[in-house]
């Protein structure tokens, strides 16, 4: 597939790398010479130099020719305009835009990004998913990553296994036996670079990072058991005042057992806080300042949030709060030679804002009736949930961790309202929706379980 991708900011950089491994034909393009010039070299794609919203320059990388164009600049409007010039100037069939102001995703002008509108397929909004994103870790506490599947009926949750976790040495398909009444099942198993799907046999070591599929009604409990001093969270400390931390303060202020303290360095921003805040106790201040935390009660958190513009401070700021006696530190981090920082500085979460929007861009581009798609570890496994058609080669198998290929695993089925956990009698149903941990190097074989069977016919 031919996509062109406007803006090589981090966002842009992280999808055309995603894509490309995938062999995908990709222009980019960004006003920025020497940004072009190191994302080509680097991910060896093809640059244009220039404005992604003038004709001759979406000319210039062949707009005519290309299937997606996905346009991610800084700009929200510059975005828009991308996409309606490449609608009505070269038939672009499918139109990706990022905005990032909530004022045009607010449901009263819905009809904004309609076929009367402006002609956009999909908006990725992610301060929205980021802030969503957060608010699932804050819900699920010691976990390194979360999703959610069938409409939030089931959880993906990522732990990292402690010496004491019972599950050590485990055969990974016995977890049933010794938690009978637990819908759970781990589907990844990341050790050290590596992250693949389990066979039923294959056991957890320490140290390593085991994603499970839970029914959401059964992911406290889960979570209890792989972090088992982990209590109620009453005192939030969120450092950053943007549209994110706005998003995470109001929602959380809600549960009126929670204590939000914001902090925010800009003088004008934190007056803007302050405004749409309810309960939230907001403090103008550098967040890197020690006094600053105190004030906070960052040393008292349950949990700090360090969702700045800029990665270092989000490291740093972990570090000082776990360091003054926060329970858990999140951190924001667009740059993954920055996340392979956090365990040294202590940061008990990152948060990659690149492999959300990934995620959906992803989603989009798999053939076949796939309706959700969460990539992990830098995009070396995914998780889809999709629709099994009449002709799928699953339909009346068992899909228990050794009757699908390697590399692959199934999470759990849903039919109808029903969240059902593979088993060696659970078999295959037309309409299933069923949801897939996979390598990546098994894509194409894992589209064909949710595509028209050509054979079929």
């Amino acid at each position: 597939m031919h996509v062109l991708i406007c803006g090589a900011g981090r966002v842009g950089q992280g999808i055309a790398r995603k894509l490309a491994r995938e062999k995908h034909e990709i222009t980019i393009i960004d006003e920025n010479a020497e940004l072009v010039d190191q994302v080509s070299i680097d991910l060896d794609v093809r640059g244009i130099v220039g404005h992604a919203a003038h004709p001759d320059v979406l000319k210039r990388a062949r707009a005519e020719d290309c299937e997606m164009i996905i346009a991610v600049t800084h700009f929200d409007e510059i975005n828009m305009v991308i996409c309606q010039i490449a609608h009505t100037l070269f038939s672009v069939p499918f139109k990706i835009a990022r905005v990032r102001d909530r004022s045009y995703l607010d449901l009263a002008w819905k009809n904004i990004f309609s076929r009367d509108g402006l002609p956009i397929d999909m908006v990725i909004s992610p301060e929205a998913e980021v802030g969503d994103a957060i608010l699932q870790r804050f819900r699920t506490p010691g976990t390194i990553m979360s999703a959610s599947f069938a409409g939030g009926r089931l959880k993906l949750l990522g732990f990292e296994l402690a010496e004491q976790n019972p599950l050590i040495d485990m055969p990974i398909d016995q977890m049933r036996g010794v938690f009978p009444n637990l819908s759970a099942r781990v589907i990844g198993i990341g050790r050290g670079t590596d992250i693949r799907a389990p066979r039923g046999r294959d056991v957890l070591k320490p140290g390593d990072r085991a994603y499970v599929a839970v029914l959401d009604a059964h992911a406290e409990r889960l979570t209890s058991i792989f972090n088992r001093d982990q209590g109620r969270l009453d005192h939030v400390v969120i450092v950053g005042g943007g549209n994110v931390g706005l998003h995470v303060a109001k929602i959380l202020e809600r549960e009126s057992h929670i204590r939000v303290r914001m902090i925010e360095r800009n003088v004008a921003q934190a007056n803007k806080a302050v405004a749409q805040v309810k309960r939230s106790i907001v403090i103008q201040g550098d967040g890197l300042n020690p006094d600053i935390l105190a004030e906070a009660g960052a040393d008292r958190a349950d949990f700090v949030i360090a969702i700045t513009d800029d990665d270092k401070t989000n490291l740093l700021i972990s570090n000082l709060a776990k360091r003054a006696g926060a329970k858990r530190a999140l951190a924001l981090i667009n740059a993954p030679e920055l996340a392979s920082l956090a365990d040294d500085m202590r940061v008990d979460t990152v948060l990659d804002p690149r492999a959300l929007t990934v995620s959906q861009v992803l989603l989009r581009m798999r053939r076949g009736r796939i309706l959700g798609l969460q990539t992990l570890e830098d995009g070396r496994a995914e998780v889809a949930e999709g629709v099994t058609l009449e002709s799928s080669s699953l339909i009346g198998k068992p899909i228990d961790y050794d009757d699908l290929p390697e590399g692959v695993v199934a999470a759990a089925l849903i039919r109808g309202e029903t969240v059902i956990m593979p088993g060696p009698d659970v078999l295959v149903r037309p309409e299933d929706h069923l949801v897939i941990f996979y390598e990546t190097e098994m894509v194409r074989a894992v589209e064909k379980f949710f595509r028209v069977n050509p054979d079929y016919f």
